[in-house]
């Protein structure tokens, strides 16, 4: 190829291609993301979220505290559940039945270490079916039940002060359908329970204090 022919192409070329050459570049060419940007963007997501995840036990409020039982009102709550236990009982309403009060009395003494005694409900119109032995928080607790002629039962729950349980006079409580009258002394804690009304339990619970409290 001579000079001739050399300069001819590159006009020919140029004739072809000048107008390419010098056209603007498209906008959307320069609104196109690079690939590596979407997996950059992907890449910070992920982080973000695991971050975040780990945050959240540190700025999550604090559950509201539970609202503890008062001390004074754990024992008539468990006097209440014990008759709840017993009171339906048709055969086997109590260990040791009122036959045998010398010994009921005797043994529930010696478990609980304090002498006890049973008080007498005749003149409120309930007899002595007996009683049991039952677990405290802190020790042996017993309970004697009585029964009036339609068959409403009682029970007296009898035991050591615990140390959560204070001093407390004649107080009146409500567990369920189950209406408490109970007292706490330095010796003994002691709880009448029954599905009685109130004025009834009342009546019955005063004869009990008086001779128990003399």
């Amino acid at each position: 190829m001579n000079d001739q022919d050399d300069a001819q192409l590159k006009a020919l070329l140029k004739k072809h291609f000048d107008p390419v050459a010098t056209e603007p570049i498209p906008a959307r060419m320069y609104l196109r993301r690079p690939a590596w940007i979407g997996y950059a963007r992907a890449a910070m997501l992920v982080s973000v979220g695991i971050a975040v995840g780990l945050a959240i036990p540190y700025v999550r409020p604090a559950a509201p505290p539970i609202a503890a039982v008062q001390p004074a009102a754990t024992f008539p709550m468990r006097a209440a559940r014990a008759h709840l236990v017993y009171a339906p009982e048709v055969r086997h309403p109590v260990e040791v039945d009122a036959s045998q009060q010398e010994h009921l009395v005797k043994w529930l003494s010696k478990r609980l270490g304090v002498d006890l005694k049973v008080p007498l409900l005749a003149g409120e119109g309930y007899e002595l079916l007996g009683g049991r032995l039952l677990p405290g928080p802190e020790g042996p607790v017993a309970q004697f039940m009585y029964q009036d002629s339609a068959g409403k039962r009682l029970t007296l729950y009898v035991s050591r002060p615990n140390r959560a349980d204070t001093l407390s006079a004649f107080r009146y409580a409500q567990e369920g359908p189950v209406s408490v009258f109970y007292w706490i002394d330095r010796e003994c804690g002691y709880a009448l329970s029954g599905e009685l009304d109130r004025a009834t339990l009342t009546r019955v619970a005063t004869a009990v204090y008086r001779q128990l409290e003399p």
